[in-house]
């Protein structure tokens, strides 16, 4: 019997037993190292997404393990083997995989959401679902490939070219993620981002960060393009006030990439669209390209996964590592190390914060 967290209710999570799978055809059963809380698991946490989380659920999608076993008919993976997942299930009948966008297709099972998720110590999923890790990336940095691969993705849709002018509306885990790998694609980048201690983490990693309570954004980047605007513009903040940074920043023909999942509909400033003739676009997921070069990316060091990593986590602590990501200023990224099931507290079951 090996242990997972489990959510139960709105803000509740509790640390349970739970029973491995035998992974039938086509399928492995991996052991989990490490799993990243997202900002879609705390919107589960919260209780959001209850329509469509069938509970207890078990979740979980960032994540680096090894393979344990193997199931009938899965010849490319063997027990040891180092991979991270990408945690998606297609149909491919729909007319969005017809059309050759499984990645969001339109009866999508996003494991760790729609299905169980990684933050337990054993888990079976389609080999179809695995990718190789290098031996020589350390587990808990390739934990943060899944983000890096989101970030991938994003900056593909935007299709950021080298020398552009890219403002990150975001310092979060992804914002930092888009503004590196955008930076690597040869962009300048400036973050816009409130709090300190995530501009100060941007600044060590060589990003330049705007504070919008503070500075002028619309000043500095006329300063920045000599009055043109930005190229690109990512809104990864999730706010209201980001949207409406996120479109002034924009020159003629800039390109509005959205990243955020927004709870609500939000007004959004068209006659800018009309008068510049920008362009909205949608970003969501990835796909097996964007995870292979994410491998790279954090493999190579070009994203410094360990600088993004605050703090690693035995699985029991799982509910006081959601409620630190609630505050979000302090924090980054917070991993759980499935292999500790150390207990600290007095009653891992049913804890409520």
């Amino acid at each position: 019997m090996t242990l997972a967290v489990r959510y139960t209710a709105a803000r509740t999570l509790d640390t349970a037993p739970a029973p491995g799978v035998e992974p039938g055809p086509g399928e492995v059963e991996l052991a989990p190292a490490y799993v990243g809380i997202c900002g879609t698991d705390l919107h589960i946490f919260h209780g959001d997404m209850d329509a469509r989380v069938a509970t207890p659920a078990v979740l979980g999608h960032e994540m680096s393990g090894r393979v344990l076993r193997v199931g009938p008919g899965v010849e490319d993976w063997a027990p040891g083997d180092a991979v991270t997942v990408m945690p998606l299930r297609w149909d491919d009948t729909c007319p969005a995989c017809r059309a050759g966008h499984q990645h969001v297709c339109q009866n999508l099972d996003f494991i760790g959401i729609d299905s169980p998720g990684a933050m337990q110590q054993r888990w079976t999923v389609p080999a179809s679902t695995l990718i190789r890790l290098p031996e020589a990336l350390a587990l808990d940095r390739a934990a943060l490939v899944e983000p890096t691969a989101v970030a991938v993705h994003d900056v593909g849709r935007a299709q950021v070219t080298e020398g552009e002018k890219v403002v990150v509306v975001g310092g979060g885990p992804v914002g930092v993620l888009i503004a590196l790998v955008a930076r690597a694609a040869g962009a300048e980048v400036r973050v816009v981002e409130l709090s300190a201690h995530r501009r100060k983490l941007a600044q060590e990693l060589g990003l330049t960060v705007w504070d919008p309570a503070t500075d002028d954004i619309g000043t500095l980047v006329g300063a920045w393009t000599g009055d043109a605007g930005a190229d690109v513009a990512f809104e990864v903040s999730g706010a209201a006030g980001g949207v409406d940074t996120a479109v002034e920043v924009l020159g003629v023909r800039g390109r509005l990439c959205l990243v955020a999942i927004h709870p609500r509909p939000r007004e959004v400033n068209l006659h800018r669209f009309f008068w510049r003739e920008l362009t909205l676009i949608g970003a969501r997921l990835y796909d097996r390209s964007d995870f292979e070069q994410a491998v790279s990316l954090v493999a190579d060091g070009t994203i410094p996964a360990d600088r993004l990593i605050s703090k690693v986590v035995p699985l029991t602590q799982a509910p006081a590592a959601f409620e630190a990501l609630e505050g979000g200023g302090d924090v980054m990224k917070i991993l759980l190390d499935c292999t500790d099931d150390t207990d600290t507290s007095d009653d891992t079951q049913g804890v409520a914060v």
